[in-house]
């Protein structure tokens, strides 16, 4: 674990920062007491699998039947 203090760290950003996205722990201190840790944000969510849901969904035997109120409609 790196630790630096507040003043070094403002001098220092972009180095700690591309620390931190390579996967270092880096610590912000005040007077020699650890407030922050910097660390990258998570990239979202997980890519889609394709048929993930298969087995989970089904569909209705009438899926594809017209609505009543169609008919209704139609005149």
């Amino acid at each position: 674990m790196a630790q630096y203090n507040v003043g070094e760290a403002k001098a220092k950003l972009s180095e700690l920062v591309n620390k931190a996205l390579a996967g270092e722990e880096v610590v912000v201190a005040r007077d020699n007491k650890p407030v922050i840790r910097l660390e990258p944000i998570a990239r979202g969510r997980k890519r889609r699998a394709p048929g993930s849901a298969r087995g989970k969904v089904r569909l209705a035997s009438d899926f594809d039947e017209a609505l009543p109120e169609f008919d209704e409609y139609l005149g």
